[in-house]
């Protein structure tokens, strides 16, 4: 669709001007030179940012073409930072694949273009093939990954790691999307798979693996040998005092040892070095000021650091190339300038055009006048940011008589003939030609003047609810665990012992006075994090006392009472009915329209709500996920199914702009269904919202979106079926009043990032139904998270590194009456940031405007106060700075370090202290914690954490403490739902007697999992505690084929655990409390509500009076001689079987 001149070739070292291309038209032109020229070609950006829009506008125009962007690290020079592995990953992906582009485009930013790299006999000479049937010697190959710079682990995660255990590999190549698991038969890659990193399960078996080099540089013993004999060279200075060289010297990479690079090779080499000899230059107007301006830069960063004898550091000119030498090597190769400028050349001018404003005017008799009158000229395509804003421009553009087509991608327009079409396509620029056919490509942007956020991808892995508090994971030595029977004590670890000549694992516990109690692995599901208060506070038992049975006593008063009240709100729920929803084929249709696959914990989320919606009881249920893990979703999916059958849905969120963004995002979502969807907020006028409230009462509307206006009085609804809250611990004490209300009458389901501690507790009881999404979006970073003192170094450099990447800065800084004197220190600072300030006494109109500027990238730096912690979605802003934030509870901390973090850009959090002597011991702790939480989908953990700082809050009270103080949380749960249902089931509650299914199994056989199959103790723990914890027989298997998976097929001690594991579940299941066996025979106990017949236990022992026998009136002991454990455990089914109640 543009002319481009048909000779148009590039001789090497030719230089040529292409004229009359603006910024916006770069991508278009360069795909078009690329389709014609059949050669590949360099493209230098400006700028990160500028890379990534180029990015993103090249994959819409050219269309089949290969892509390849080389990002830069994303550190300032000279930082004490590294990259994050992804970053790297992605780096080395692109520096092996340019080298055999034949046809595509590799995109540059001038910050890659200018850094010195590792030259290519190191990348391509550590790279390597590994296929199914290739000899392994695991030993070499272990030493050989270390060589590459592979990290061994003991669980595989990130990019970079590997993990032996027995004769399987785990391992994350470089430049992969996922990990891949090896399994040897002798020397010999018997299999290879990939599998997720998050729940370790195998995906798909594939025949061969890429393995790139761990990291750009090498710290093996050359590595380290050269890095050490340069470091003399280039430095006086005394290395015992300088932290780099000593880790180097011990094989440890340090923060920021990449500004070292050339001290690791004889010679660096460049991005010049890995490409095609056959690329062509292409170069926008800007290079040259873009790259002195780095260059100053990186001369300024050198001027501030080189004065560190501790951290010397190396001349500009070792680690980046002079602006001189860069543009001496792009004249080698053959250029093209894309310059907005005329060319001396006609026929190298494209007929570009300035587009006309085109602004809809949503107040004028004819709101597209201007966009109507250009489409009489010119072909014309309209870029929507997604189908609801496609389908929202579709109905604006039908009310005023324009009807486009809606095509699918840039080539189905460009080779049709539509005047007027419409696509989905995030562009920013709009572009326009006047030949050979005048045509214009017309960003969102140029009709409303202003960009809406993009959706994002998500990633699978898995969540597990109340796994997260009760199970073992991040139990460490020390740490307080609660025994069901015996009461508080200290993990001490895990301990091998011989028991009746027997090897055993056995957890190890501390009790008052010392005293220790060793518990064995089959019996983990009597063991429970301690989740109460302070872990150093909690309050130990003394064994063979009544203190533990006195604490559970005292907990059972109050809990009886507690459970009397949540039978009380049980009866009234389901006294009541609600209305069972129909789920039709509508809905597939629609769940199937969802561009993401959904993860398992989303999926498991989903169900849960489609159950409750099913069902006649109203739902009352808690969606638990951290900022940007897809609550939305499920939320959308409950809305479409009440409006499916007829019922409206009221969407209720904490602010307008919040509002507006999930009407948007709604719209998007329901946009190829027939349901009106409106929003009611000050973004409207007030004849607009009276037609809203009219038109509610009416029943034309199904879903409405807004604030707590929605609770008013004059709001009517005529058939309200569902109600979703977003963050209900934002709203009001009267608001929340209005919602106990609502829940009596209709389906309630609240969506939350992190739950306070009663809101948590309520949905573990049972009264609300809780849900746990913990999946981060696929290429989405954690955030780096540091607490430190405040310091104006540490704030510039902060704030620097996000806004040269082209991102965005929140400044919260809680005190109004000095935040204007913050904003003039900061400008100060930074002369050049745009500062927006936005706090809670402004009115709502004008902080809603500046809120607005911000996430349209009009301001880059946010001073602000708490009033962000829930706020509109600025994936473009990747850093936080939080002055006091020891201020700050730990739900709100997470809450506002969830602002940033939701692109695939490092995120960074600053938490900003006084000195460590000013602050008190609970903000120390709260500040600990959320810095080490810094996993994605942290936010259920630290509402746990919040519990044990605060202690836990009583369930139908405000109050803070409670019995769960002297027996724990995980307990307090278990003894409430003991509780709850007796009283449901109309029998006497007895709490003191000893907890849980607690049939003891001990056959004196090995059963246990060898530390030599499995080395890592706390992954060891963990498995114990699940195959203990195990409900059913096909749990137990689907336990067996994940470990045969991640670990290699299972030792014999390991079969035997899960035999004992299954017997066990069986002797419940029939009411046995004890089984016992040796070689010579063994005892079984009766439970006192045993289901075993009498008359079958009589006829055992008539039958065979030497082989059976009663032993008093509860027990039973059985001869059998059995030597091999199998014949033992095979003797025990057996009598089970016997034993068994008859079925008929």
């Amino acid at each position: 669709m543009i002319a481009l001149p048909d000779s148009l070739q590039l001789s090497p070292q030719q230089s040529l001007n292409l004229g009359g291309i603006p910024p916006g038209s770069q991508a278009l032109v360069a795909s078009r030179l690329a389709q014609q020229l059949e050669q590949p070609l360099l493209m230098i950006a400006s700028s990160t940012a500028e890379a990534y829009r180029l990015e993103q506008a090249l994959q819409f125009y050219a269309d089949g073409l290969d892509i390849k962007l080389l990002p830069d690290w994303e550190t300032l020079p000279y930082d004490n930072f590294s990259p994050h592995e992804d970053i790297i990953s992605e780096r080395l992906r692109c520096l092996t694949e340019i080298s055999s582009l034949q046809q595509g485009i590799v995109i540059a930013p001038i910050t890659s273009l200018m850094q010195r790299i590792a030259p290519t006999d190191y990348v391509n000479g550590r790279s390597l093939q590994l296929t199914r049937g290739q000899q392994l010697d695991l030993a070499d190959f272990r030493r050989d990954l270390e060589k590459r710079g592979y990290n061994n682990v003991n669980t595989v995660y990130q990019h970079g790691e590997y993990a032996l255990r027995g004769a399987v590999l785990d391992i994350f190549p470089m430049g992969s999307p996922l990990p891949y698991r090896l399994d040897l038969l002798d020397d010999e890659i018997d299999s290879l798979r990939s599998f997720d990193p998050e729940n370790q399960r195998s995906l798909e078996q594939v025949t061969r693996i890429d393995l790139l080099p761990g990291r750009e540089f090498p710290l093996d013993d050359d590595g380290i040998a050269g890095f050490r004999r340069r470091w003399h060279e280039r430095f006086n200075v005394d290395h015992r005092k300088c932290p780099v060289y000593q880790d180097v010297s011990s094989g440890i990479a340090p923060a920021g040892v990449e500004y070292y690079l050339p001290l690791f090779f004889e010679q660096c080499g460049s991005l010049f070095d890995y490409l095609p000899e056959n690329i062509a230059v292409l170069r926008a107007d800007g290079i040259e000021a873009a790259a002195e301006h780095y260059w100053q830069d990186i001369h300024h960063r050198y001027e501030q650091r080189s004065g560190d004898t501790q951290r010397p550091v190396l001349s500009p000119a070792e680690l980046f190339i002079p602006v001189p030498e860069l543009f001496a090597a792009l004249k080698t190769y053959p250029r093209l300038r894309l310059s907005h400028e005329a060319s001396s050349r006609p026929e190298l001018n494209l007929a570009s055009e300035t587009l006309p404003p085109l602004d809809v005017d949503a107040r004028a008799s004819d709101p597209i006048r201007a966009l109507r009158a250009y489409a009489e000229t010119h072909r014309i395509l309209l870029c929507a940011e997604s189908a609801g804003r496609r389908e929202a421009l579709i109905d604006l553009l039908k009310r005023n008589h324009l009807h486009p087509a809606t095509v699918d991608c840039w080539r189905d327009f460009a080779d049709g003939t539509q005047a007027l079409a419409i696509t989905t396509a995030a562009l920013e620029d709009s572009l326009a030609f006047s030949q050979p056919t005048p045509f214009a490509v017309v960003a969102e942007a140029q009709l409303f003047g202003r960009r809406v956020a993009q959706s994002r991808r998500r990633r699978k892995t898995t969540g597990n609810a109340e796994a997260v508090v009760r199970n073992l994971a991040e139990l460490r030595i020390g740490a307080p665990v609660v025994h069901a029977d015996h009461g508080v004590g200290r993990y001490l670890g895990l301990q091998r012992l011989d028991v009746d000549n027997e090897s055993n694992e056995f957890l190890t516990l501390e009790y008052a006075d010392g005293a220790k109690l060793y518990v064995p692995v089959s019996a983990l599901q009597l063991i429970s994090r301690y989740t109460g208060a302070d872990d150093e506070l909690a309050p130990l038992h003394k064994l063979g006392s009544d203190q533990w049975s006195r604490s559970k006593r005292k907990a059972a008063e109050k809990i009886r009472d507690v459970a009397a009240e949540l039978l009380d709100i049980y009866a009234r729920r389901e006294a009541r009915k609600g209305r069972a929803f129909d789920i039709d084929n509508d809905y597939q249709q629609f769940a199937d329209a969802f561009p993401f696959e959904e993860t398992p914990d989303q999926q498991a989320a989903i169900d849960a709500v489609l159950r409750d919606l099913r069902s006649e009881q109203p739902m009352d249920r808690l969606v638990c996920g951290d900022v940007g893990f897809g609550k939305t979703e499920v939320a959308v999916r409950a809305a479409f199914i009440a409006a499916q059958n007829s019922s409206q849905v009221a969407i209720l969120v904490p602010t307008t702009l919040l509002a507006q963004q999930h009407y948007e995002s709604f719209r998007d979502r329901f946009a190829d269904w027939p349901f009106k969807i409106e929003v009611l907020s000050r973004f409207r006028t007030a004849a607009e919202q009276q037609a809203v409230i009219k038109d509610l009462q009416a029943g034309k509307i199904d879903i409405l979106i807004g604030t707590h206006k929605l609770l008013s009085s004059d709001i009517r609804y005529a058939n309200l079926g569902l109600v979703i809250i977003d963050e209900e611990h934002r709203f009001g004490v009267r608001q929340k009043e209005a919602l106990k209300n609502l829940r009596a009458e209709v389906d309630v389901l609240t969506l939350t990032a992190t739950p306070i501690p009663r809101t948590l507790n309520m949905s573990m009881s049972g009264i609300r139904d809780l849900s746990i999404i913990a999946t981060p979006p696929a290429r989405r970073l954690s955030v780096k998270t540091f607490v430190r003192e405040r310091d104006e170094a540490l704030i510039k450099e902060a704030i620097l590194r996000e806004v040269l990447r082209g991102g965005q800065v929140y400044y919260l800084h809680n005190e109004v009456k000095t935040i204007e004197k913050t904003a003039r220190d900061l400008q100060a600072l930074l002369p050049d940031l745009r500062i927006g300030i936005g706090h809670g006494q402004m009115r709502e109109r004008e902080l809603e405007q500046v809120m607005s500027d911000f996430y349209h990238k009009r301001h880059n730096v946010l001073l602000c106060s708490t009033i962000i912690e829930t706020g509109i979605d600025v994936p473009n802003a990747n850093t936080i700075i939080i002055e006091r934030a020891d201020k700050f509870g730990l739900a709100q901390l997470h809450q506002l370090r969830g602002r940033v973090g939701r692109s695939h850009h490092q995120a960074y959090a600053y938490l900003l202290t006084p000195p460590q002597k000013q602050l008190t011991r609970d903000a120390e702790k709260r500040l600990t914690a959320i810095s080490e939480a810094d996993d994605l989908g942290a936010g259920f953990t630290l509402a746990t954490h919040d519990m044990e700082i605060r202690g836990a809050g009583e369930l139908l009270g405000e109050g803070q403490s409670g019995q769960i103080h002297s027996i724990g949380f995980s307990l307090y749960m278990e003894m409430l739902d003991r509780a709850v249902k007796a009283i449901k089931d109309g029998k006497t509650v007895d709490l003191e007697s000893n907890q849980s299914d607690h049939t003891e199994v001990n056959l004196r056989i090995p059963a246990l999992i060898p530390d030599d199959y499995l080395p890592d103790v706390q992954e060891r723990l963990m498995l114990y505690k699940r195959v203990a914890s195990a409900d059913s027989r096909d749990e137990l298997r689907e336990l067996q084929v994940e470990m045969i998976d991640r670990f290699g097929l299972l030792p014999e001690p390991c079969k035997h655990l899960f035999r004992c594991a299954e017997l066990r579940l069986r002797a419940i299941a029939i009411g046995l409390s004890k089984i016992e066996a040796s070689g010579a025979g063994g005892r079984i106990e009766f439970a006192d509500d045993t289901k075993v017949e009498p008359i079958n236990i009589v006829q055992l022992v008539q039958k065979n009076a030497a082989r059976y026998q009663l032993d008093g009136a509860n027990a039973l002991r059985f001869k059998e001689q059995t030597e091999a454990a199998e014949q033992r455990i095979e003797a025990v089914e057996r009598l089970l079987d016997l034993l068994a109640p008859s079925t008929t």
